[in-house]
């Protein structure tokens, strides 16, 4: 039998991607001496024609992005109203003309004006043009340099003059010091108190700031396939440089942002990507072979592959959520991850008559209610902005009522283990359940990422 250089047998089957700018498509076809970048003020936005990477017409879809498409994509996202990366995939479907490099300049650019929404919006105030023009104009400087933004002001004096005042602030780190926290580290007034109530000083400076970088990716070795080694060197013979994670057992990072759907490796089930910080909760299940385990709000199944594979494909694993949807999507996952001991159980709610099966049966429930996702700001910046006091309330009513769904189905002696805002879960669990004892995993509150709270019936 054939392999590959990694020794492994067996050829790549197809493949697809989530990825917002990974999708390669075709370039769209000039017209004999037609420039590139050469229409100005397109699709009747009036903003500037100038190309993005460069800002030289001509240069070529490869070279640079005509300005107004940025921009129109900043406008689309600025609602935050719907997630920003549907809206993206939306945007990209309809300009098919983008190539992949492309697809990347305009989403990191994108979202870069989500991250720094608030500090962007303090340093563009009183200048001349629309709102999504200077906030676009201000973030590609920031994530390409003001080299890329040539092309954009050359041909407006107003805003080359306005540019060249503020771009030096884009990265000034002195001017940035002078803002109000908030503002500096652009976070909504709401969050910015949250976290000032729990943190101070430096540590608060510290992981607002933090929240501002763009997420590493990170992989988790399928043990029901390969190890840690096998994994590192499977992906090396690729040219994807990965290194072991020492705090999680298991974890990888990758050095920047490799196209994985095109991956061996991954398309053959050795790896799947999941942050560290999920990976460290399964830990916390301690999930042994022979048990029944339940994932409560398993939604696609990242951290059910996990626990199948720590279980070494022995036992039970129950995979319990609302929507046909995001089970629906497991499915194919756990073909790819070789996990044969799943159950995918859909109900309608927590108080679904079906979760009486599972009364008291389970070994250890992992519960990851849905939240505020604030957890998740650096790969999804635009929930700061999408939430709300008033939705985290909200959220945290609804995290009691599925916590107390799951608890009873714990058998005596077992463990339940959820991962929700810190601040909240403690008393939530004392008010429903005051016989349970807490235990929070050691440096839990100052220590990132760690595992959530653990609870042991």
């Amino acid at each position: 039998m054939a392999t590959d250089k990694s020794g492994r047998p067996g050829k790549p089957i197809g493949a697809r991607t989530d990825r917002l700018s990974q999708r390669s498509s075709p370039q769209r076809r000039l017209a004999p001496g037609q420039r590139v970048g050469a229409r100005l003020g397109a699709r009747g936005t009036g903003a500037p024609g100038g190309v993005i990477g460069g800002g030289v017409e001509g240069a070529g879809m490869a070279g640079g992005v005509r300005f107004w498409l940025l921009e129109d994509a900043v406008r689309r996202l600025l609602p935050c109203i719907r997630p920003a990366d549907v809206l993206l995939r939306e945007f990209f479907r309809a300009h098919p003309e983008l190539g992949r490099r492309d697809r990347a300049r305009i989403a990191q650019a994108a979202f870069a004006v989500l991250r720094h929404r608030r500090r962007l919006e303090h340093l563009i105030a009183g200048g001349p043009g629309p709102r999504e023009r200077l906030l676009a104009l201000l973030a590609l400087c920031m994530v390409a340099g003001e080299k890329a933004c040539s092309g954009v002001i050359a041909r407006d004096p107003d805003l080359a003059r306005w540019f060249s005042n503020i771009a030096p602030a884009v990265d000034d780190p002195l001017r940035a010091a002078a803002l109000a926290p908030a503002v500096r580290n652009s976070l909504p007034d709401w969050l910015h108190e949250r976290l000032a109530a729990q943190w101070s000083g430096e540590a608060l400076e510290a992981l607002e700031s933090s929240l501002l970088a763009p997420a590493p990716l990170d992989l988790r070795v399928n043990l029901l396939k390969a190890d840690v080694p096998a994994a590192i060197a499977a992906l090396a013979a690729e040219d994807i440089a990965a290194t072991a994670i020492e705090k999680v057992p298991g974890a990888l990072r990758l050095t920047g942002h490799p196209a994985l759907e095109h991956s061996k490796t991954f398309l053959d089930g050795w790896v799947e990507v999941q942050d560290a910080g999920s990976q460290w909760l399964v830990a916390c299940v301690g999930a042994k072979r022979g048990e029944t385990i339940v994932d409560f709000c398993a939604g696609a199944g990242g951290k059910t592959l996990a626990l199948a594979a720590a279980m070494r494909g022995g036992g039970q694993v129950f995979a319990i959520d609302v929507s046909e949807g995001r089970l629906a999507k497991l499915r194919p996952r756990l073909l790819r991850a070789g996990a044969t001991n799943v159950q995918p159980m859909r109900i309608e709610s927590e108080a679904d008559p079906k979760l009486s099966r599972l009364s008291k049966r389970a070994d250890r429930v992992l519960v990851d209610a849905p939240c505020s996702g604030t957890g998740t700001l650096r790969r999804n910046p635009d929930l700061k902005w999408r939430q709300s006091l008033r939705d985290v309330a909200e959220l945290t009513v609804r995290q009691g009522a599925i916590l107390a769904a799951a608890a009873q189905l714990v058998k005596p002696g077992g463990r339940l283990v959820s991962m929700v805002w810190l601040e909240h879960l403690p008393k939530s669990i004392q008010t429903l359940w005051p016989w349970m004892p807490i235990r929070v995993a050691p440096d839990l509150q100052r220590v990132f990422p760690e595992p959530g709270p653990c609870c042991r019936i």
